[in-house]
């Protein structure tokens, strides 16, 4: 597991045996390429247009068409997890891009009617049967170990709806959110 920043360090507040808090403050881990648009333009659904544009151009080149998804926001109780996430998208966008990038949590501050629309992502469950999402797994299993909150003990398949929230830190929200609501995450 990588090192956490302290600062990033929430785990041992949010997490107990039943999984991790929620409140109406939320949390994105993506990479600090992405920053400035994002404090212009808020949080986008399907966001990263850039790596969008890189696979459009990479099926083209070799022939195959390229259908665009539309993807939510993807949302975290915790900061921690957000750093995982935010990691994974410094590590996806390097493959692709030169440059330095680092890993940025970023704060999202909903009112109650957007808190809400915030579900729990249970179309996660196809990305933990991945390496990633096995890795994914392997991180808050380890967060649950030294929080002393137990075993993280789901079954994907059988899992509620609510667990995947709880005890994944899984969720998303169908809209697109305000540069106002959103902040960065600093030391």
């Amino acid at each position: 597991m990588s090192q956490i920043p302290s600062y990033l360090e929430d785990a041992k507040d949010l997490l107990t045996k039943d999984g991790f808090a929620i409140s109406t403050v939320w949390y994105h881990g993506t990479s600090s390429a992405l920053v400035n648009s994002i404090k212009s333009n808020g949080l986008k659904c399907s966001g990263d247009t850039a790596m969008k544009q890189a696979a459009k151009s990479t099926m083209a080149t070799i022939g195959n068409n390229y259908t665009e998804s539309t993807e939510p926001v993807f949302l975290t109780q915790s900061k921690e997890l957000a750093y995982y996430w935010a990691k994974q998208t410094v590590r996806e966008r390097s493959v692709r891009f030169d440059g330095e990038e680092s890993a940025v949590v970023l704060a999202i501050k909903l009112p109650e009617v957007l808190n809400a629309k915030v579900s729990p992502d249970v179309g996660a469950a196809s990305l933990l049967m991945i390496k990633e999402g096995e890795l994914y797994m392997a991180y808050v299993a380890q967060i649950y170990q030294q929080c002393n909150a137990g075993v993280l003990d789901i079954d994907l398949m059988k899992a509620s709806r609510l667990e995947y929230l709880t005890k994944l830190g899984m969720a998303y929200i169908k809209q697109d959110i305000d540069p106002a609501l959103v902040s960065v995450v600093s030391g």
